[in-house]
């Protein structure tokens, strides 16, 4: 029997364990705080940076992982910096850490030629609903196909295709070897529809129910996973990829930009060249997210990324700016293949893909039908695995508000 949801607000994350060789110790904040009380995406966390070293090349060539530790805890020792002020270490996408310190703290770090530079660490959040006052226009198009309204309680078995699979080439049975990597909210780990690498999950969160596993207690990851891999009862564009969540984002969508670089480094640790990650994600800009991005694409790691669902320019926000031959950056189209509303736009974005009513995988065991660029993003992550790294097109959007039109992302 299939099981739906019918979601009126279209949400989707913008953004944006001791586990592996990268180790995050973010605490989860109160989860019974009101939303509305939740700091915006792009706030600064007070007395919480990042910190990016500036390693000696030739040492760290000859010694490796271990000049790095041994480099970053000379740098602590030297700052003053207690290992319980640490929340999370970086060595494979960056080298540094992030912790909370004092102003003497940082002003040390600042002037030390060790390091290349110190960020202030910011929020990452759901975005806000469309139609809200920060959460850009909702697309109102009658046509933009509601995926919720097929099948009943009659026991229908045939499986579901939903019209942003169609529209990008159909699903295809992924029978190759990379591994699709989801930056998210953590997947449902028993999804009937996904494939999910539970052993290699990876979460940002040190306490609360987040901290417990890579399990998605929020919806969002679960809907990109599917798009990118469903099978059984939904398909999607890479059906039964083999996906890995890493959740750098709580049940309320809320976490840090020093959390998201954590789960960009596990991914640059764990992932073989070719492998694919999902940032349907973002909030602000941020340079130590950027520079992660990029050293783990330099690595092989292909990534798709959400442009943004403020209906602005897509170079105003991290990862969205990010130019590299291994980083695509993903605008929203319809049904019709109309510019969505809400979708950021301009350099860096390379293509569009459905991002309105996309039905997919949710994690209560169903599916839900959402819209935003957090949808787009999948689509194009899919056809990456189908095609090993490339992305055809079929068509144009409408134009966008800044007159351009984008290649419609497709595998044929």
């Amino acid at each position: 029997m299939r099981r739906q949801l019918k979601w009126t607000l279209a949400i989707a994350v913008l953004l944006i364990g001791m586990i592996g060789y990268g180790c995050s110790n973010v605490t989860e904040t109160d989860l019974n705080e009101p939303e509305e009380e939740l700091l915006e995406a792009g706030s600064i966390i007070d007395g919480s940076y990042i910190v990016v070293m500036k390693p000696d090349e030739k040492e760290l060539e000859s010694k490796g992982k271990v000049y790095i530790e041994n480099f970053r805890t000379s740098l602590m020792a030297d700052a003053g910096i207690a290992n319980d002020r640490v929340t999370s270490t970086y060595s494979n996408a960056l080298y540094g850490f992030s912790a909370n310190l004092d102003e003497n703290q940082l002003s040390l770090l600042e002037k030390d030629d060790r390091v290349s530079y110190v960020e202030a660490d910011k929020v990452v959040t759901l975005a806000p609903p469309c139609g809200t006052p920060n959460g850009g226009p909702c697309d109102d198009d009658p046509d933009d196909g509601d995926g919720d309204d097929g099948g009943d309680d009659g026991g229908d078995t045939e499986a579901i295709v939903p019209w942003g699979i169609d529209r990008v080439g159909g699903a295809v049975t992924y029978s190759g070897s990379a591994v699709s990597w989801v930056i998210d909210t953590g997947i449902q780990l028993d999804h009937p529809d996904l494939n999910v690498d539970s052993n290699r999950g990876f979460t940002a969160f040190s306490s609360g129910p987040d901290g417990k596993d890579a399990g998605d207690r929020n919806g969002h990851g679960t809907h990109v996973a599917g798009t990118i891999g469903g099978q059984n009862g939904i398909l999607g564009v890479a059906s039964g990829v083999v996906q890995v969540p890493v959740k750098v984002l709580d049940r309320r969508g809320s976490g840090s930009i020093s959390g998201v670089i954590a789960g960009v480094d596990y991914v640059a640790a764990n992932a073989s060249s070719g492998d694919v990650a999902n940032m349907s994600l973002g909030g602000g800009t941020s340079q130590a997210l950027d520079d992660a991005v990029v050293n783990a694409a330099n690595q092989g790691v292909l990534f798709s990324v959400a442009a943004g669902n403020s209906s602005t320019w897509a170079e105003d926000s991290s990862p969205a700016r990010v130019e590299h031959p291994n980083v695509w950056t993903i605008a929203a189209t319809d049904s019709n293949d109309n510019f969505a509303s809400f979708s950021n736009y301009g350099p860096p974005t390379s293509h569009a893909a459905p991002g309105v009513d996309v039905e997919s995988t949710w994690n209560d065991g169903g599916y839900n039908t959402i819209s935003g660029t957090s949808m787009a993003a999948p689509h194009v992550a899919g056809i990456l695995l189908v095609n090993n790294g490339s992305v055809n097109s079929d068509g144009q959007s409408s134009a966008a508000p800044n007159g351009d039109n984008y290649p419609i992302a497709s595998h044929n």
